[in-house]
């Protein structure tokens, strides 16, 4: 893509842009989970039921991120980001609507394509930026998504504190978030297809680079879902811990995935990818053996935090690989989204099966495993590290080069 030169302070007001974009999107995750309970009244479905109709917004997702690449050829970076963010902030109110199983599945589909498009372009960018500036951002953007889930999770959970109807907390909520969506988006570059780039296929299977990615991505995203869901279960079902601490080691969990990304640049940049990874990956395993074979709360609690620490920067460090690893950025990044979302899809419903066989402790055996791939296969990565010498130069160059 071309549109000419940016400065430098264009492209370091470029990053706040997308971090914000990056909160926004956070933000209607928040907003949207803490309402499920409401949702599944007002639809009148069973746990089963809505068990199904949460798969549809990873179904939504997959199907359509690859196309997320054509629609940013079509009308440009800026442009596409505007159209989709604003697609996903709107696209909060629908499940709250759903009366019934059938129209919450599909609500629930629109969500998730919504979603998973957007952050396709909104990683695309910042994949972009990350090489303009020529320092490690991704981990910080991803930190700014975290943020925005625990800020627009804390507005969901006072409102339904104080008994707001959904559908009027979501129409509030998506008011909101459009505007500075908008905002925000009137910030980042604007990236134009140059005139001999020839359009991205419609639809399309994620590169060989990518599924190896992806990979990695998987394994972290498996952990994260796995602990997200149900390290509090693990606490008061295997360790006899009260309701109060349980629910304080998922906040836990979630706080320090969230500060770890914040600051996992800095370690990115003086470390490089794959080392980042790797130890990234050590961590991550201590913490699981910490939590297979800790036998107390405390010691759980801090091999949940482990983990936390040890996964936060490996899926912004695999968005980063992807966008360099190819001729596509956009299909790779695209690929790479597919593959984790699918991994958040199945690792709930995988920990909860294998638990139901055996028992919580031998499903987060499984989880510390895939933490131990993340030591092993963080070569695959090497592609984020920006000083290595098989990156093309325009990619390394000052901000004001023509992309």
């Amino acid at each position: 893509m071309s549109t000419g030169t940016y400065g430098r302070d264009e492209v370091k007001r470029a990053r706040y842009a997308v971090a914000a974009v990056f909160a926004v999107h956070g933000s209607v995750t928040g907003s949207f989970a803490t309402r499920v309970p409401w949702i599944q009244d007002h639809a009148g479905v069973s746990a089963g039921q809505l068990g199904l109709a949460l798969a549809f917004p990873a179904l939504g997702a997959s199907l359509a991120m690859p196309l997320a690449g054509r629609v940013t050829h079509r009308f440009g970076a800026r442009a596409a980001l505007r159209g989709l963010l604003a697609l996903w902030t709107l696209a909060l109110v629908l499940p709250s609507l759903a009366p019934n199983l059938l129209t919450l599945c599909l609500a629930l589909f629109v969500y998730g394509a919504t979603a998973g498009m957007s952050d396709v372009a909104m990683n695309a960018l910042g994949v972009e930026i990350e090489n303009r500036l020529d320092k490690s951002i991704m981990s910080g953007l991803h930190g700014m998504w975290s943020a925005g889930a625990l800020i627009g999770s804390a507005a969901g959970t006072l409102a339904a504190h104080l008994g707001t109807d959904a559908r009027t907390h979501h129409v509030l909520a998506a008011a909101v978030l459009t505007v500075t969506g908008l905002a925000a988006c009137a910030w980042v570059l604007d990236l134009q297809p140059s005139e001999d780039e020839d359009p991205p296929p419609r639809f399309a299977l994620p590169p060989r680079s990518a599924v190896l990615i992806g990979a990695v991505g998987f394994c972290a995203v498996f952990a994260e879902g796995a602990s997200l869901d149900w390290s509090a279960v693990y606490l008061r079902d295997e360790l006899e811990a009260s309701a109060g601490l349980a629910a304080a080691c998922t906040t836990g969990f979630t706080l320090t995935m969230a500060l770890t990304r914040l600051v996992g640049d800095k370690v990115v940049d003086r470390f490089g990818a794959v080392r980042t990874v790797r130890v990234s990956g050590v961590l991550a395993t201590l913490g699981g053996l910490l939590v297979v074979v800790g036998g107390g709360p405390a010691v759980a609690m801090t091999g949940f935090a482990l983990m936390g620490l040890g996964i936060a920067v490996v899926v912004p460090l695999c968005f980063a690989a992807a966008g360099r690893a190819g001729s596509n950025p956009s299909l790779a990044i695209a690929g790479v989204a597919t593959i984790t979302y699918t991994s958040g899809l199945i690792a709930p419903g995988a920990i909860g099966g294998l638990a139901e066989a055996t028992s919580l402790v031998v499903s987060f055996g499984l989880v510390t495993a895939l933490a131990c791939c993340l030591v092993v296969f963080a070569r695959v990565l090497r592609a984020g590290d920006r000083n290595r010498p098989t990156i093309s130069p325009p990619a390394a160059e000052v901000p004001g080069r023509q992309s």
